[in-house]
């Protein structure tokens, strides 16, 4: 594909920084040399380091995403437990038990 015909299109415009920050710290604790990067252009990279951050970004991106994704299993099972003890104490304070009627029970006895 010829210089200009970009055909990748970003969802999300506004994490174009974070990513590009996020390359430059992981280059760092690489110990990758990125002195023949220039500008924003990392072709004079060898492949095999360009690699080695995209491949530690993904990692980390997966951590992150299921980091995120056990918190709110977590936040739901919380609330979910939340509710049913709710529930469970409605329950327990509408259901009236003939047998155990305080009132009558020096009448019976």
């Amino acid at each position: 594909m010829a210089a200009g015909q970009k055909r990748n299109v970003l969802v999300y415009a506004q994490a174009k920084k974070a990513l590009d920050q996020m390359k430059y710290e992981i280059s760092k604790e690489l110990n990758i040399d990125t002195s023949p990067i220039q500008g924003d252009y990392w072709g004079n990279m060898t492949a095999r380091d360009c690699g080695a951050v995209g491949g530690h970004m993904v990692k980390r991106m997966i951590e992150a995403a299921e980091r995120t994704l056990s918190q709110q299993a977590v936040a739901n099972v919380q609330a979910g437990f939340q509710a049913g003890m709710a529930s469970q104490q409605q329950v327990n304070q509408n259901v009236t038990n003939p047998n155990l009627n305080l009132n009558t029970l020096d009448q019976h006895y």
